[in-house]
């Protein structure tokens, strides 16, 4: 910065700085402030105080501020803005074509946008440039002998063109064209050159003149004496002055967050370190030391290294699942576990990392001849063989043209008393592999394996259950679980640490997974005196679900979805009317519906009425019209809405019922009348 000597208010400096000659440190010269050296809100700082020092380590573009020269109003603009703006031509003239080259556009705003004219008329060569021609920028060149020129484009009054070239040194009045291009905020703010120049909204309202931007950045830095990172904008209204030359001497606190621990020489370790920054609330770790991690803390820091580890869960079930990180130095004996499949893609998946593979059929599954399925009974043994393609024909409504199989060796024992027929008899069958089927694999390793031998011979996922535990650990959490699958192994860089009250019980810190920053302090480190001293890593870490999520989006692999089973026909089948029977007429009306249709057969034979609707029926909704029916004395079914009178329903029920008993075995229909004539006249 040209005038670092000078007082400036902090957002004029901030507009002026270099980026590039950061580290900058700044001392407050007069402002506002409260009672303290910072005050804070929300975890940002608000206020300095004069005679602060400050060394900003960084900076970045947070808001615009608009200056309305119109009415001299001030209001903030985010950055992703989507209203565009278009330049204000100068009103002063320029003087030479090399003041104009030093005012071209770089980066988002290229050649080609800057256009100008001469009041007056221009001798270049033997070409003359009549005064009021509008001359477009396209490039700045130098020619044999070292002199600079612009390359323009002329537009002519029949807009035809042509190209001239003007030297540096050439004098007049010149003046900029109205620029017919729209700028955004974004565009606006990372060009050097338009930052400093006034705009207006690209579509004029009544209200609102030019506009000047200046940029508002969130300013990070270093406070003297204080350990703290501080983040203020720049809009604060202090006056500062530039001090860099003259604290050079001056020891600032360097916060280091946990990435750039790891990069630390190995010189540099072991040694005490203090927690500025803890990490954030909602953590991805569950495990006793991650508690520790608290603002003001100390840790007593051994070095950093690169370490194998292992992605492992508890199966899913009634209790919640638990999730780890294993370090592949890890103590504890493990045995495999056989693996269970609800489906043939599920074993597909399995066999495509570990060939070879045998499983066993845990529930019988039908036949489906149209989808190619073949029946599996619970017990049979297959081992997996290849994936085979089949193409399919065109005739099946629906069906994919080509359909992916398991092909699998079926493994049937003969019975043990004929020694000459004592061999397995094989025979292959094709599993389609949307095929929904329960299958558990078929092991007979009984050895115990060390983790990291484990993560050598296998591939993952991979079932295993912890039978030894390992006994450097305190507690071990794995030992007393019924199941455990290794999902990934992952190779991540760690800081080993520890408390300074345990020093020999470290534990690893991923910096991918943790937020954080310290400050190396001078304490003594509390080893014991020699080189080597014996430490004890914590090999097990428990991590949230969260975690768990987390890993598998960074790491996870785009896979194809299992396949779907083909679509089957529709059968279309028009429904067939069905004639009531006297039988089924007779078992509507104990059921009690509001209409009943009876044969003709049973009308001569019983003369009954139909019983009436029953009394919890909605009066208010009309009847169904009945079909009249022509029997043999032309008889017609009355309405079975109106209520007969009882004194008329008696005497015929009586001479009916003897007639009809010999020949239904159904209950009388006058019972049930005579119960609805008791419901409703109680």
């Amino acid at each position: 910065m040209e005038d670092s000597d000078g007082v400036l208010s902090l957002q004029e400096y901030m507009n002026n700085v270099d980026h590039s000659s950061l580290p900058r440190i700044l001392q407050v010269c007069s402002g506002v402030y409260f009672q303290g050296s910072v005050y804070e809100i929300s975890g940002s700082e608000v206020c300095l105080s004069t005679g602060d020092l400050v060394k900003i380590t960084s900076f970045e573009l947070l808001s615009v501020s608009c200056e309305d020269i119109s009415n001299n109003t001030t209001f903030e603009l985010p950055l992703q803005h989507s209203g565009l703006f278009t330049l204000i031509p100068e009103d002063l003239p320029y003087s030479t074509i090399e003041e104009i080259a030093g005012l071209l556009p770089v980066g988002v705003d290229a050649f080609g946008s800057f256009t100008f004219f001469s009041k007056n008329e221009i001798n270049v060569e033997n070409l003359t440039v009549p005064a009021g021609t509008e001359m477009t920028v396209l490039s700045v060149e130098l020619n044999n002998c070292g002199e600079s020129f612009t390359r323009c484009r002329l537009i002519g009054q029949q807009e035809a063109s042509a190209e001239v070239y003007i030297p540096f040194s050439c004098h007049g009045e010149f003046y900029e064209c109205q620029n017919d291009r729209d700028y955004s905020l974004h565009e606006i703010m990372y060009s050097a050159r338009l930052c400093k120049r006034r705009f207006c909204k690209a579509k004029p309202t009544k209200c609102g003149g030019p506009l000047f931007f200046s940029p508002i950045y969130q300013i990070q830095g270093i406070m003297h004496m204080r350990k703290n990172i501080v983040k203020f904008p720049s809009s604060l209204e202090v006056d500062v002055i530039d001090v860099t030359e003259q604290c050079k001497h001056l020891t600032f606190v360097t916060p280091l967050s946990l990435a750039e621990v790891a990069t630390q020489p190995n010189e540099a370790f072991p040694t005490m370190a203090e927690i500025l920054e803890e990490p954030e609330a909602n953590g991805l770790f569950r495990c006793s030391w991650f508690k520790e991690l608290q603002k003001g803390k100390h840790l007593l820091l051994h070095g950093c290294n690169k370490t194998h580890m292992v992605l492992a869960c508890t199966p899913k079930g009634r209790k919640a699942q638990q999730y780890f990180l294993l370090s592949q130095g890890y103590g504890g004996q493990i045995r495999r576990r056989a693996r269970e499949f609800s489906s043939v893609y599920e074993v597909y998946v399995a066999f495509s990392h570990s060939p070879g593979l045998r499983i066993s059929v845990t529930k019988h599954c039908e036949e489906v001849e149209e989808e190619g399925v073949p029946a599996l009974s619970v017990g049979e043994q297959l081992e997996v063989l290849r994936l085979q393609t089949a193409n399919r024909s065109g005739d099946e409504l629906g069906a994919p043209p080509s359909v992916d199989s398991l092909i699998c060796k079926l493994i049937e024992d003969e019975d043990d008393d004929d020694d000459d027929n004592q061999s397995d008899k094989e025979s292959e069958i094709c599993l389609p592999l949307f095929t929904p089927a329960n299958f558990v694999e078929k092991l007979s390793d009984k050895k115990k394996y060390g983790l990291a031998e484990l993560c050598k011979n296998f591939s993952f996922p991979l079932d295993v259950k912890v039978v030894n535990h390992d006994k450097t650990l305190e507690k071990d959490p794995l030992a007393g679980l019924a199941a455990l699958r290794l999902e990934d192994a992952l190779e991540e860089t760690t800081v080993l640490a520890s408390l300074p009250n345990t020093p020999e019980q470290c534990f690893e810190l991923p910096v991918r997974w943790l937020k954080m920053s310290f400050s190396f302090i001078s304490d003594p480190i509390p080893l014991p005196d020699c080189e080597n001293p014996e430490v004890h890593l914590q090999t097990v870490t428990e991590v949230t679900e969260n975690f768990y999520h987390e890993y598998h989006k960074l790491t996870e692999k785009p896979m194809a979805p299992p396949p779907r089973p083909p679509k089957r026909k529709k059968l279309s089948l028009k429904p067939q009317k069905k004639h009531a029977t006297p039988r089924d007429a007779t078992q509507h009306v104990k059921s009690g519906p509001p209409t009943v249709k009876l044969d003709s057969t049973s009308l001569d034979q019983t003369k009954r009425r139909p019983p009436p609707p029953p009394p919890n029926e909605t009066e208010e909704l009309p009847p169904p019209l009945l079909p009249r029916k022509s029997v043999s004395d032309s008889l017609v079914i009355p309405n079975t809405y109106v209520k007969p009178p009882r004194k008329q329903l008696e005497k015929p029920h009586n001479s009916a019922r003897n007639s009809s008993d010999s020949d239904h075995d159904y209950e009388p229909v006058e019972d049930i009348l005579n119960s609805f004539d008791h419901i409703m006249f109680y």
